[in-house]
């Protein structure tokens, strides 16, 4: 029952702020959002599971209910956490937790309606990293979309209509896709129910039957492409990945927070729990492609910040060159590769959540993002930038950071992995790294370094308090993390050595 009270007390937690008045609801969501937060460092101390929950059924925190039957199939309540998700539920709750207290600087209208919709995306994002019946799930993934297309078209920026639209379509459309793909899948098996691991050891134990004239393997090929499409815009990678940028820039620092560091790992979490899981031959038959995508989305992201001289830009084309890593750890089907893609998933969500931050508090200060406006930064905000730069190091995989752990075990396992030409695309995708220090590097030196300077109106002074706390936590975990990643990767590898096992038998 622990999720279920994980889950009520976020939700409960969300209505009340929502009817909170105005002026003390930040402060009450940020108290509300400590319980689910240490609710969820609870569960990670207590957890003692070893194994995939799709495969072998080792599942902490268990529970399972029948909900709905639809024809002859069964929809159960049925949730539980293993290795691979317990991370992301951790992390959920403790950058929503800051988020809020990121919001109390910029967001000064609407706060009631702002903080519950964080707790409410908060409650989502737990259900859609611990559901395990596909319909369960289906429910927690979309239901997400709705606030953050609040957040954005709300509080966000001069263009916020428009990328609030196109966010909800591209991510709508993808989600259509998906939901088609699975479907599919599900009519050409032999099970009885929703259930992830019912219908993920009928894959692979029998593989699918017919549907619609698609038979067997060509069935499976269908549906892991389909898959793979629906999850690929949510990650996002090329040539998916227009919507991000301009949901960045427009949407509230705390939003950014979100959609960077949890948001995007709904769609990497969906491709290692569906496509990698459930269809090994299918991923040992398209890895050169996939490979070659994850390639791509790395050098292309990164040459695409290179680009800009908005720091909010900046920081979200680097979210994909990340998110292409996660796909080359992913592909390369080894022990360190897809336990470095999950460590990555962590990883970049912490060092994200603290380069948004940073960037957030720059902008209330100076009221531009623009690195061609200002200069000097250092000197008015000594601490905030400190904390900037070595958040950017750790994107840079500076040693002892969670972004040199997460790389390292990612290339490692790339570079050993069975597929052609594994070894080059893993050294194109180092070559990244090269790309990174060069858009970061510049972005810096432009911004925080040098004679003091300001296009703005405006007096900079040191950045609240509380923004740098938040910042000093992130930073403390990115350490934490670097210098011992068996904190979490242990419980990592436990749960995806069962997929790995999958992928050695064909």
């Amino acid at each position: 029952m622990m999720i279920e009270i994980l889950l009520a007390v976020t939700l409960v937690g969300a209505l009340v702020t929502f009817v909170a008045p105005n002026r003390i609801a930040g402060k009450l969501a940020f108290a509300i959002s400590l319980v689910p937060a240490a609710l969820s460092l609870w569960l990670f101390a207590a957890f003692d599971g070893s194994g995939n929950a799709l495969l072998d059924g080792e599942l902490a925190f268990e529970s399972q209910a029948a909900w709905l039957e639809v024809g002859e199939y069964t929809i159960s309540w049925f949730v539980g956490l293993d290795g691979i998700s317990l991370p992301l539920v951790v992390l959920t709750t403790i950058l929503c937790t800051l988020a809020i207290v990121s919001s109390w600087t910029p967001i000064d209208e609407r706060e009631s309606q702002f903080y519950g919709l964080i707790l409410f995306i908060e409650a989502m994002l737990i259900g859609v990293f611990s559901a395990l019946d596909f319909f369960l799930w289906f429910v927690f993934w979309e239901a997400v979309l709705i606030p953050m297309y609040l957040l954005i078209g709300i509080w966000g920026g001069p263009r916020r209509k428009y990328a609030a639209i196109k966010f909800f379509v591209y991510t709508n459309v993808a989600s259509l896709v998906m939901f088609g793909s699975f479907i599919a899948l599900v009519f050409g098996l032999d099970v009885s129910s929703f259930a992830l691991p019912e219908i993920a050891t009928a894959m692979l134990e029998g593989g699918p039957g017919s549907f619609f004239g698609l038979e067997g393997t060509t069935l499976a090929s269908v549906v892991f492409v389909g898959l793979f499409l629906g999850f690929a815009v949510k990650v996002p990678v090329v040539p998916f990945h227009t919507w991000l940028p301009d949901a960045h820039v427009e949407a509230p620092t705390p939003a950014s927070v979100l959609l960077a560091g949890v948001l995007l790992k709904m769609g990497t979490y969906a491709l290692l729990r569906f496509n990698f899981t459930m269809f090994p031959e299918q991923v040992a038959t398209y890895a050169v492609p996939i490979a070659a995508v994850a390639v791509i989305s790395v050098i292309y992201g990164a040459m695409l910040a290179l680009a800009q001289t908005d720091l909010k830009r900046i920081v979200a084309y680097s979210s994909v060159s990340s998110m292409g890593y996660v796909i080359l750890g992913l592909v390369a089907y080894t022990q360190f590769g897809v336990g470095g893609a999950t460590f990555q998933m962590v990883s970049h969500g912490l060092i994200s959540g603290l380069m948004f931050m940073a960037v957030g508090v720059i902008y209330n200060a100076t009221h531009t993002r623009m690195v061609t406006d200002m200069s000097g930064m250092a000197d008015r905000m000594p601490i905030a930038v400190g904390i900037l730069i070595a958040g950017a190091f750790g994107y840079m995989g500076l040693p002892l950071m969670s972004g040199f752990a997460a790389e390292y075990f990612i290339f490692f396992g790339a570079f050993g992995a069975g597929f052609d030409y594994a070894p080059l695309f893993t050294a194109l995708a180092m070559f990244g790294i090269v790309i990174v220090a060069g858009y970061l590097l510049f972005a810096l030196q432009r911004t925080v370094f040098g004679p003091y300077r300001l296009e703005t109106d405006y007096e900079v002074g040191r950045a609240p308090v509380h923004d740098v706390a938040s910042m000093v936590v992130l930073l403390g975990l990115i350490i934490a993390l670097g210098v011992a990643p068996d904190l979490i990767f242990d419980m990592i590898t436990d749960a995806i050595d069962p997929i790995i096992q999958q992928g050695g038998e064909l």
